[in-house]
C-alpha cells in the first residue's frame, strides 16, 4: 500500500497538485511500484486531513495521466511501466530545472554564475558561497 506519511503539505501549490506531485516523485524514486494499491479516497482524505474531493481530483489527474488504474468496487492500483517513469522523470527535471533557473535569475545571477555555483554544490563544495 503506497503510504503518504512523508507527504506534508504546505501552502506551495494547491492540495491536490501536491498528492499527484508526491505520487510522481514516488514513481520516479522508486518508493511507489507498479501495482502498488492506493488508500481509499476516504482513508487518505482522513489521513490528510484534507476534503475528500480535494483526493478525488488528485486521484482523477493521476487517472487520466495513466498511473492508476480504478475499478468499481476495487482497490485503485498503481500503474506505470518503464516508459511513462522515464516520461515522468524528464517532466520533473525539467520542471525542477526551470523553477530553479527563475529562481537564480530574480536574484539577479547570470547564466554563468548560477551554473558555476550550482556545478560547486554538485560536488560537494562548501556550504555557502
Amino acid at each position: 500500500m503506497v503510504s503518504f506519511e512523508n507527504l506534508v503539505l504546505d501552502d506551495s501549490a494547491p492540495i491536490y497538485m501536491q498528492i499527484l506531485g508526491f505520487v510522481r516523485r514516488g514513481i520516479v524514486a522508486g518508493t511507489i511500484a507498479d501495482g502498488e494499491e492506493l488508500p481509499s479516497r476516504r482513508v487518505l482524505s482522513a489521513l490528510l486531513g484534507v476534503n475528500p474531493n480535494t483526493v478525488q481530483r488528485a486521484c482523477r489527474m493521476l487517472e487520466e495521466e495513466g498511473l492508476v488504474r480504478s475499478h468499481a468496487g476495487a482497490k485503485s492500483c498503481i500503474s506505470v511501466d518503464d516508459q511513462r517513469r522515464e516520461r515522468i522523470r524528464r517532466e520533473l527535471r525539467q520542471e525542477e530545472a526551470r523553477a530553479c533557473a527563475e529562481r537564480l535569475r530574480s536574484l539577479g545571477m547570470t547564466a554563468a554564475e548560477a551554473a558555476e555555483l550550482i556545478v560547486k554544490y554538485w560536488e560537494g563544495g562548501e556550504r555557502d558561497a
